[in-house]
């Protein structure tokens, strides 16, 4: 009877923590945890894996994007937009990071209240978020330049409130 008890304890604690794992990333980047069509593995890529790599990530946004009518980025250098990176890259600022000033707002109000650092590939979403927000506030005018400027400070600050995280804990 005690094993049967400890056999289901485990279980629920393994469910618990694959579910809760699973809630965790998908609360902020809804999209990174959909199905690709291609194949039967997550959508869920990260850019950043070696200094190399953030480099490179810093190249693609140097290299300046254009943002079609429809919202697509991409990469105007045909040489840098023919690598494997920024076919991630692509799939990251496409299919993943939120594009609607409700969208962008709910991911700052998620962001403004989450309880631990975020993992790598959601401050990598994040930063790619506020860059995209940056250039709709510069392409907008009137309202919707101070709403997509609220968007972008409201980002900043929760990034600003991730990297400090550390140090705004009180000591025990």
């Amino acid at each position: 009877m005690l094993w049967k008890t400890l056999l289901l304890l485990l279980f629920y604690y393994s469910a618990y923590a694959t579910a809760t794992h699973r809630w965790s990333r998908a609360m902020l980047f809804p999209a990174a945890q959909r199905f690709k069509r291609s194949s039967a593995a997550f959508l869920n890529p990260v850019l950043q894996n070696s200094l190399e790599d953030v480099v490179l990530l810093y190249e693609f946004l140097l290299a300046e994007l254009d943002i079609d009518k429809h919202q697509r980025i991409s990469i105007k250098d045909e040489e840098l937009a023919s690598l494997r990176k920024a076919a991630e890259f692509d799939t990251i600022c496409n299919e993943i990071i939120p594009k609607s000033i409700t969208e962008i707002r709910r991911l700052s109000s998620r962001l403004s209240s989450y309880p631990r650092v975020l993992k790598k590939e959601d401050f990598e979403r994040t930063v790619l978020t506020m860059v995209y927000t940056a250039y709709r506030a510069a392409q907008s005018q009137g309202h919707q330049k101070d709403a997509w400027a609220e968007s972008f400070v409201s980002l900043y600050k929760a990034l600003k409130h991730d990297l400090m995280f550390p140090y705004n804990k009180e000591p025990s």
